[in-house]
């Protein structure tokens, strides 16, 4: 069933609970992946998943394979990737309900049910393909998410005679055809674009997960309409286009959406990092229109009224509005519309070049800005870049300008520290020609750091830059403020004793990554760096790059009270909470 359904790739740890299933991947052509840590896999999924667009199968062992593959779980349906789980359970004699003091026994599904899309446990071999239907139906329905089935061990590791008959194709038992919008929404929508003075795209992941990045390209420029993105849709239309406004210009994203008289927002719920879509980041809601285009039609409307509601593939509607809109005889006014979008470009193009100071100074330890500047300019064009870790992934973000479409991978829905490692894996395994990197502070590479030995065992070009300031940042920087904060604006940094643990000791990830077989460099100045990732880019295996930045500058990251005021609820014009 996996095999008609596509799956190209597994990622699992070769347990004994499912030899039944491990030992016959290779027969039906799919690979096997092994990570050193459950978590590690269901990240490493998600990115495969999101690099691919295929779906991508994580196998945990029961009880503790289980129990450590939660939090990689908890992630990936945040993030919505398509991940399938497959769990081995106990035998039916003694799970679901547990005997009592069963070995590794719990209830499995009642922990993943909460946190997953659908979770379901099969303890007969008579209903596993129903099951397993039902299961993949889920993971093509709606929103993309976790889907999880938990197989008993005497089903995984058992025998059974099926009629031939019994393995039929996909489309045979769920739809396999993306959403269509109808034609009466395809004409209002275009009718509504055209007419508007001055419309603005919001897009969200879901542009991603559709593949939609040529014909949302198109749209755009014909209609010369600015992009704004969630963070999670960061390289929606790539920023070498004026028209792609990326939330690191966050002043001229929250002007772009409050002018707009027109909003169409493409596969996001607008959610808190996007101020639910609330003034004053957002027009009135009376007054500004609103098309929404999802899959997932409980996300129409929820957070930002609209006028129009369409629940489809993203993908087919932007194609089906872009060729409706050609053939109109009445066109938008965009000379208008590029010159009173001119004013944003010229705010956005000076707010960049004040964030590029920062690469002016040349000292060491050096200023976390280089990174992900020299990153980009040393590593080919079209190479996968993940960030991961509280204030490195925020100077990452600001420094790196996405190029090609969906090349920017994070946990921007829960911040997970240590998921970069796993995930830079997924990339890699996903599309092999490219060079994959991962910019991650020391605090987040100390959760997973042992994925080095995986990406050195498997052959992966997976680079990682470890920002070293051996400190919590975002963790201090919050707490210099609570505790000492005019103190903090005139020091810029306090004395470890004047906070509550927030540093710690020194790892040598060069040397780390050495003992695992890697190339270890370690730096601490922009010309230090570029050399060593120069000779990253020439090596063709894993490289681990210990980067010395200075702890006091990687305090404060750009954007950060605008982070903070994201968690609070927004204000309107009469101060008052929306």
């Amino acid at each position: 069933m996996l095999k008609l359904e596509g799956i190209e790739v597994a990622f699992a740890i070769p347990d004994g609970t499912y030899w039944g299933i491990i030992s016959n991947l290779k027969k039906f052509g799919i690979e096997m992946i092994s990570c050193r840590h459950e978590s590690s896999q269901l990240h490493a999924a998600g990115a495969y998943s999101k690099t691919s667009g295929k779906l991508a199968v994580v196998l945990l062992s029961n009880g503790p394979g289980v129990a450590a593959g939660l939090s990689g779980i908890a992630v990936e349906q945040a993030e919505g990737h398509r991940v399938f789980v497959i769990s081995a359970h106990r035998r039916p004699e003694i799970a679901y309900p547990d005997r009592g003091g069963g070995y590794q026994v719990i209830d499995q599904v009642g922990a993943i049910t909460p946190i997953s899309k659908f979770s379901v446990s099969v303890k007969s071999h008579k209903r596993t393909i129903e099951t397993m239907r039902q299961a993949f139906r889920k993971c093509y329905e709606g929103r993309p998410g976790v889907v999880h089935v938990d197989v008993a061990e005497t089903v995984c590791n058992g025998k059974f005679d099926y009629e031939a008959n019994a393995f039929i194709e996909p489309r045979q038992y769920r739809c396999t055809t993306p959403l269509e919008p109808s034609s009466e929404q395809v004409d209002r929508a275009a009718k509504m674009l055209v007419g508007a003075k001055f419309p603005v795209v919001h897009t969200g992941s879901g542009v991603i997960h559709a593949g939609a990045f040529d014909e949302l390209q198109c749209l755009v420029d014909l209609l010369q309409m600015p992009v704004t993105t969630s963070w999670a849709a960061r390289g929606a239309v790539c920023e070498s286009n004026d028209l792609s406004v990326p939330m690191t210009s966050l002043e001229v994203v929250d002007d772009l959406r409050k002018e707009a008289d027109l909003i169409l927002t493409l596969g996001s719920r607008i959610g808190e990092t996007d101020w639910w879509g609330k003034e004053p980041h957002w027009g009135n809601p009376y007054s500004q229109q609103m098309i929404q285009v999802d899959i997932d039609e409980s996300a129409i409307g929820r957070n930002k009224p609209v006028a129009l509601g369409i629940q489809a593939d993203v993908k087919c509607f932007l194609r089906a509005v872009y060729e409706r809109i050609r053939m109109m005889p009445e066109r938008a006014n965009v000379d208008q519309r590029k010159e009173q979008f001119g004013k944003h470009l010229v705010k956005q193009k000076k707010h960049r070049a004040k964030l590029d100071e920062n690469l002016k100074d040349m000292r060491s330890p050096m200023n976390t800005a280089h990174v992900a500047h020299l990153a980009k300019k040393c590593f080919p064009k079209n190479s996968i870049a993940v960030f991961d870790g509280g204030n490195t992934a925020v100077w990452a973000m600001f420094f790196y300008k996405c190029t090609h479409p969906g090349a920017g991978i994070s946990t921007p829905k829960m911040g997970m520290l240590g998921a970069g490692c796993g995930q830079a894996i997924g990339a890699a395994v996903a599309d092999r020609s490219k060079t994959v990197y991962c910019i991650i502070g020391d605090g987040a590479m100390g959760y997973h750091s042992q994925e080095i030995e995986t990406a050195v065992r498997v052959g992966l070009k997976v680079i990682y830059l470890v920002v070293c300031d051996k400190q919590w940042g975002m963790v201090r920087i919050n707490q210099q403020f609570k505790l000492k904060p005019v103190k903090t604006v005139f020091a810029k940094r306090l004395e470890s004793d004047e906070v509550i643990n927030a540093d710690f000791g020194e790892i040598e990830f060069d040397k780390l990554a050495q003992a695992m077989g890697a190339q270890g460099e370690r730096v601490a100045s922009p010309a230090e760096l570029e050399a060593a990732l120069t000779r990253c880019a020439n090596h063709n295996g894993c490289s681990v790059v210990h980067i010395d930045v200075d702890p006091a500058k990687h305090l404060w990251a750009p954007g950060l009270r605008t982070f903070q005021q994201m968690h609070e609820e927004p204000k309107g014009n009469n101060g008052q909470s929306n």
